[in-house]
């Protein structure tokens, strides 16, 4: 019998974790900070602080330290430009930055005929206050929903240009025209792909009851105000994961379990999974084993059960994967050793992709196969492998070299960037220069600069390991350069030196 799939929630003050798991398996894992939670997506009842004719623009108070900024093109009543650059989003989700319209300077409409100072309008923060620069914000809402994004504001449908299928994209455009409500909008997001009507239907709902929401919350209160605050990760999860696939969530915060239970009955009464409140003393992710996984997922190297492993390495430019037979010699020849680790790595980097987060341009080195048929099936092994992955990915056929070369969307920042930063000690190279090099390098800076050094003798102050390397293999040579140089030569060690760090002076 398969182990449920579940949502494991570890809700701190501090930080929120969320890990899916599949059968038992832990395939993605979702972490938010408190201190890194930005304001973009929220909402707020702001009032006119001043109208700029000159700029075209006006400040706005929503509540937050400095005034924020309004473009006229974020309040222009007449929406067309607004809806041809919709219609040329790249990406599905309405990108904050193509509000960004040019104001036409010869049209009718100012800024100071749209608003007046002391005026309550509705705003949506469409970029994080910077340096200097404060909010930006803009009055043509839109709500994300898990298919959808809803906008109250425009009539218009849209179809996110990574639905490539010219059928597929006018049969989820019509379906959405059908079922919305007139002088509303919809984006249909990339997941919508393949989905039917009830799934959408069950979508725009949702989002059409959040709006009638913040429009009922709108008119209780005095301006500035935070009406609706863009879903916390618990809950964003919740929206985009959660389906009749998922068995149970189990949630170690009472009050998260609570705010759970309250938006599930609220937004998604059909979903019947299972919320439990987790209260034993083990912490939930060291109960389920995830606290080894996530630091597993941090590692270059994945070991597989034959004894062979990967390599995970990530650049500046891709992430390069390779793969060995290490420990694996198989029971027959050499071409079916290999052939059995190629199909074993390539389930285990599907499932590292997703684990990981890994996005962007990603090379696969898998071990070189003498057999057509052999390549294809491993290429076949790790298509199929993908099938469950969310992410968009695009996939070439292994090469001559036995490479294959595959996009996958980025969707968020990848779990190693989340988790870590460049180790301060080798600047996130990976290598240091070794204490052989580093006292080679100290020598020829001696003979080098010899003619400059005064005074009766010579001080080197060195890393300890340098150092005890100096005193002992290399005792020799340093004798030999006192007699060259005809100084005598002291060696400090100083523990706050970096391997790589020395210094040469005369006392």
């Amino acid at each position: 019998m398969l182990a449920p799939n579940e949502l494991l929630i570890n809700a701190t003050p501090f930080e929120t974790r969320v890990a899916l798991l599949e059968n038992g398996q832990v395939v993605e894992i979702y972490i938010e900070r408190t201190k890194d939670r930005g304001i973009v997506g929220n909402i707020y009842k702001g009032k006119v602080a001043k109208v700029l004719p000159g700029m075209q623009a006006a400040f706005v108070d929503i509540g937050l330290d400095k005034a924020a900024f309004l473009y006229v093109s974020d309040v222009y009543p007449y929406l067309e430009e607004y809806k041809i650059l919709l219609d040329s989003a790249e990406d599905e989700e309405i990108d904050f930055e193509i509000r960004e319209l040019n104001y036409k300077s010869d049209s009718n409409t100012m800024i100071e005929d749209l608003l007046t100072e002391g005026q309550e309008i509705l705003v949506q923060v469409s970029k994080e206050p910077i340096g200097s620069k404060g909010t930006r914000i803009t009055s043509h809402i839109s709500l994300p929903g898990r298919y959808l994004v809803f906008l109250p504001t425009v009539n218009h449908v849209g179809v996110s240009r990574r639905i490539e299928d010219e059928k597929e994209r006018k049969r989820l455009k019509g379906l959405v025209e059908e079922i919305k409500p007139s002088g509303s909008g919809f984006i249909v997001r990339t997941a919508s792909e393949g989905k039917g009507r009830e799934e959408i239907q069950a979508d725009m709902e949702f989002l059409i009851k959040l709006w009638n929401n913040i429009q009922q919350k709108k008119e209780m209160v005095k301006a500035p105000y935070l009406i609706y605050a863009d879903l916390n990760l618990s809950l964003r999860c919740i929206r985009d994961l959660l389906s009749s696939d998922i068995n149970r969530i189990i949630v170690d915060s009472k009050e998260e379990y609570e705010k759970i239970k309250q938006f599930i009955s609220e937004y998604m009464p059909n979903i019947s999974s299972e919320v439990v409140y987790y209260q034993n003393s083990e912490p939930i992710f060291d109960n389920y084993g995830l606290e080894a996984e996530i630091n597993k997922a941090l590692g270059k190297k994945v070991w597989l059960k034959s004894g062979g492993y990967i390599i995970i390495e990530p650049t500046e430019a891709l992430v390069a994967i390779d793969v060995n037979t290490g420990r694996y010699v198989g029971k027959r020849n050499l071409e079916d050793t290999i052939l059995q680790t190629n199909l074993e790595a390539a389930k285990e980097i599907a499932y590292q992709l997703r684990l990981r987060n890994i996005g962007g341009i990603i090379i696969i080195d898998f071990i070189d196969m003498q057999k057509e048929a052999n390549r294809e099936k491993v290429f076949r092994t790790f298509e199929e492998a993908l099938k469950n992955d969310k992410a968009k990915c695009n996939i070439l056929k292994i090469s001559e070299l036995g490479l294959i070369e595959m996009t996958r969307k980025r969707t968020r920042e990848s779990l190693g960037r989340s988790l870590s930063e460049p180790c301060p000690y080798c600047d996130g190279s990976g290598f240091l220069k070794s204490k052989w090099t580093i006292c080679y390098d100290l020598f020829r800076e001696l003979e080098r600069n010899s003619y400059a050094i005064h005074g009766g003798s010579i001080l080197i102050e060195v890393n300890p390991d340098v150092a005890s390397l100096l005193y002992d293999e290399e005792r020799t040579t340093i004798e030999y350069l006192e007699k060259k140089l005809n100084k005598r030569i002291i060696i400090k060690a100083i523990p706050t030196f970096h391997q790589e760090e020395f210094d040469i002076t005369t006392i």
